[in-house]
Order: structure tokens, then C-alpha cells, then sequence
């Protein structure tokens, strides 16, 4: 699907591409960086606490996301008997990833504004912008769906009762 691109639209391609390789590692990098300042050092030392988009890159799912348009980054791991907040560390954790996404929609949206006015709709910078805003709102609601192993199931089971909560599949 986006592979075709390459081939129809070579710019476009490039576009997607670079958007996709910012969204997913701002998104692992905010799980890292999250799981860090609640006590677990486990990112750190795996060298995921960085903002260099090959740590953050998962081969089989980049594959899959030029591939098929769907795909995934890396899971950062995260060790939750090292969080502060035993109940709430892992959906802090989780909610870190999307929140990076709608930060990164709030800034790429104030650029926009100030940019797009003087700009044609065709130019690549407010495509590219464009671009930026609709992939990482994108990933951001779709983390959010309470489905393992999705960012939204940690939020659910923190959230639920510790009866229901035990229930857990991941």
C-alpha cells in the first residue's frame, strides 16, 4: 500500500516514510522516558532512552507499515516493579506514548498556521506538515484503544478494580 508510493509519487513517499520514523520514535521515546522518571531504569539500559529512530525501529514492523500500512514500533520495556506508583506507573507509562503524539499535534499545528498562510497548499513543507499532524493524531487515538497490546489496555486495567483488573492478558 504505501510501498506503491515509491513508485506513484516518489516525494510523497519520502514524506510518509519520515513522518512515520518521527511518530513512532517520539511516541517509544516518551514511553522510555516516562518509565525512567518513575524509577525503572530498564529503557535506559537497554538504550532505548534515546531519540535515534533505530532503536525505536522494529525491522518486521517498519516492513509491515511500508508493506501493508499498518505496522509498529518497538516496545519499549518497562519493568513495573520499578515504577513509583505501583497501581498507576504502567498506565503513566502508557499514556506517555500518545500524549508525545498529541504534544507533537499541538506544535505541528501552531507551525502550520504560521507557515501554511503564505504557502501554497501544494508546497511540500504544509504537505509535509499535514502529514505530520494527521499521522501522529492517528497514532495517538489508535494507542488508546483499550486492546492489548495497545497503550489504551494499560490505562483500562490501572483504571478497572483490582478484581476485574487481575483479569490481564498481557
Amino acid at each position: 500500500m504505501l510501498f506503491n508510493l515509491l513508485f506513484t509519487s516518489p516525494m510523497m513517499f519520502l514524506v510518509v516514510v519520515l513522518v512515520l520514523i518521527y511518530a513512532l520514535t517520539i511516541h517509544e521515546f516518551a514511553h522510555a522516558l516516562a518509565a525512567t522518571i518513575l524509577g525503572d531504569q530498564t529503557a535506559n539500559f537497554s538504550g532505548r532512552l534515546t531519540l535515534n529512530p533505530l532503536a525505536h525501529l522494529e525491522f518486521f514492523g517498519t516492513m509491515m507499515l511500508l508493506l501493508a500500512g499498518f505496522g509498529w514500533g518497538k516496545p519499549v520495556p518497562v519493568n513495573p516493579y520499578n515504577l513509583k506508583y505501583k497501581k498507576w506507573g504502567e498506565a503513566i507509562v502508557a499514556l506517555a506514548g500518545p500524549i508525545s503524539n498529541f504534544i507533537s499535534v499541538g506544535l505541528f499545528i501552531v507551525i502550520f498556521r504560521l507557515i501554511a498562510p503564505n504557502l501554497a497548499p501544494d508546497n511540500m513543507l504544509v504537505v509535509f506538515l499535514t502529514t505530520l499532524i494527521v499521522v501522529n493524531l492517528t497514532l495517538g487515538v489508535f494507542n488508546l484503544i483499550p486492546i492489548p497490546p495497545l497503550d489504551g489496555s494499560k490505562i483500562l486495567f490501572a483504571a478497572l478494580p483490582n478484581s476485574l483488573a487481575d483479569l490481564e492478558f498481557s
